[in-house]
């Protein structure tokens, strides 16, 4: 399974149209070869690089979106995927691009394909979405992209 974007490659710089200091609106994303007996999708967006100050763990949860179809292979620019919303750090239940406080952060798209849809309300916490997963994850793949104020 692959996750993409058109707009920045993995491991490179996320232009600011995606970020605080842009539009705020999510990136175009590509999936592709997702395995024939998966019946959903997650999708989770996250940050591991925030001030222990901040945040005790050092993570920033930015967008949390479970019972993806296995149908959705292009989510345009600026769009939420259908299914379920889960909820962010900051409350939100959509996209929340990126907004380092410090230095240069990394964000992590992360795709699952699961071998069930899972049974969670909305705003299920990253935390929820991930205890439901187990044992449920057929396949993973990750796009990482990077962002620094200027």
């Amino acid at each position: 399974m692959k996750l993409t974007s058109s707009a920045f490659d993995h491991e490179g710089k996320i232009p600011a149209k995606y970020t605080c200091d842009g539009d705020n609106t999510s990136p175009p994303l590509m999936i592709s070869d997702v395995p024939s007996d998966a019946k959903s999708l997650v999708l989770i967006m996250d940050d591991p690089d925030v001030p222990k100050e901040l945040k005790e763990d050092g993570m920033w949860d930015h967008w949390v979106i479970f019972n993806i179809p296995v149908s959705a292979c292009d989510i345009k620019e600026g769009t939420e995927p259908e299914g379920t919303p889960g909820s962010g750090t900051a409350g939100n239940t959509n996209y929340f691009g990126p907004c380092p406080p410090d230095r240069e952060h990394r964000y992590f798209f992360k795709l699952y394909a699961l071998d069930t849809k899972l049974d969670l309300p909305e705003s299920a916490t990253k935390q929820q979405v991930e205890e439901a997963m187990k044992g449920h994850i057929l396949v993973n793949t990750e796009l990482m992209g990077k962002y620094e104020r200027g």
